[in-house]
């Protein structure tokens, strides 16, 4: 089979095809196995069960061609797609790690009132679920049904909003006919702010084209501020990823105007989830953004976030019981990385890393990993799989449980001691 049709397979619309698919590629390009003296990591890989152009499998393709050591699954909201991870995993020879991200409430904390991590609501931040032992998964499934409830109904009132401010130019879109279609919701995925903007990008293609007939329409009618480098993204005719660039500069500029604040149904009390966590022993990770001054990823406006009151942050995450905090290096500066590493050492988080992958244009593999002051991320990737493992096994075994924490307190020396359990148990398969 060509790889043309190969590629097309690992979208398949079933999951079957979509395995056999990169069962053929990895014949045709990688002898049957990964070779695993790459290093990279990557935890945050979001698949078209949240949102991206990659389903659980093509993801896994996509890491592999890369060149990535290992690979993590995070849907927004959603385990739906994690056991095709898996299994693509173990197709491809490449360890992964399963997670879920999610948006808890921080109404009860030492936080409340603050822009923390989320720019679109205040007292909300995004935290990120490792590690999730395979067995747990049905519960973290349940645990998610309430939260779909109230986001199809918030999406529904979005939709309304989106219509009032664009349906005399380009035509109202229709949320089952226009939206519901981009995603996998009827198969446990979720729907998104992504797939709304996603619809709407479409439909102002529809009535302008391609090219500068799109951009002026975004600053004239919508008066929106476009970098020089979306621009240049939307004047050309020719761009591949038109859709996922215009989806950016709308996310950039307009989710205020028609956003609506998630409840505390569908943004769960902090604690209520940190609780849940321990109690289906996976990790629990606080996601660092950061003041953005330039976005890398083109949808985020300038804006501060969490750097004005980091110490407090920390302290207040300590305090809740988190286990780690999770950041992205090309996101942010190396001072700000600095700041973050220091204070993860001082309050005993781990630390975890992953690039944040939701549209063709991002790469896989985050260069900045390579720089010897990250190193420690490699380890607790390899720390974080084997706890995995462990903890599907027996919850007891989990790197954060009172019976590890008991054996060995020292946070550094028990993920070096999880990290080399998994390379020695890869070693000797």
């Amino acid at each position: 089979m060509d790889d043309v049709k190969i590629m097309e397979q690992l979208n398949h619309a079933d999951q079957k095809a979509r395995l056999e698919g990169l069962e053929n590629w990895i014949q045709n390009h990688v002898s049957g196995s990964v070779d695993h003296e790459f290093v990279d990591v990557n935890n945050h890989i979001h698949t078209w069960y949240s949102f991206s152009p990659y389903s659980p499998t093509k993801a896994v393709m996509m890491a592999v061609k890369a060149g990535l050591a290992t690979a993590g699954i995070m849907d927004h909201d959603s385990v739906a797609g994690v056991q095709e991870f898996l299994q693509a995993g173990q197709i491809a020879g490449l360890p992964v790690t399963c997670g879920m991200e999610l948006r808890v409430s921080m109404k009860n904390t030492g936080l409340v009132g603050k822009r923390i991590n989320n720019p679109d609501q205040i007292d909300v931040a995004y935290m990120a679920i490792h590690g999730i032992p395979h067995n747990r998964l049905q519960n973290v499934a349940e645990f998610c049904k309430p939260i779909f409830e109230q986001r199809e109904i918030r999406n529904r009132k979005m939709i309304r909003r989106i219509n009032e401010i664009t349906g005399v130019y380009i035509g109202e879109m229709d949320y089952d006919k226009d939206v519901l279609p981009l995603s996998k919701a009827h198969e446990g995925g979720s729907v998104t702010e992504r797939h709304l903007l996603f619809a709407l990008a479409g439909k102002m293609m529809s009535v302008f084209g391609k090219g500068p007939k799109v951009t002026a329409f975004l600053q004239d009618q919508m008066e929106l501020y476009l970098s020089n480098k979306n621009v240049a993204f939307l004047d050309d005719p020719d761009n591949l990823y038109y859709q996922y660039d215009l989806l950016g500069t709308l996310k950039s500029g307009l989710v205020e105007r028609f956003y609506i604040p998630a409840n505390d149904i569908e943004c769960p009390d902090v604690k209520e989830v940190l609780g849940f966590v321990d109690e289906i022993g996976a990790v629990s990770a606080y996601a660092y953004l950061g003041d953005v001054k330039d976005s890398v990823t083109g949808d985020k406006k300038a804006q501060t976030f969490e750097d004005g009151y980091l110490n407090e942050l920390f302290s207040e995450l300590k305090r809740l019981g988190f286990h780690a905090v999770t950041y992205m290096p090309s996101r942010n500066t190396l001072q700000q990385l600095q700041r973050v590493k220091i204070l993860c050492n001082t309050f005993g988080l781990a630390e975890i890393s992953g690039e944040d992958i939701n549209s063709p244009r991002q790469k896989f593999i985050c260069t900045a990993l390579r720089d010897e002051k990250f190193q420690n991320l490699i380890r607790s990737t390899y720390a974080l799989i084997q706890h995995e493992y462990m903890a599907t096994l027996d919850k007891s075994l989990s790197l954060f449980s009172k019976e590890s924490i008991s054996k060995v307190p020292d946070l550094k020396k028990r993920v070096d001691q999880y990290a080399q359990q998994f390379l020695d148990r890869r070693s000797s398969t």
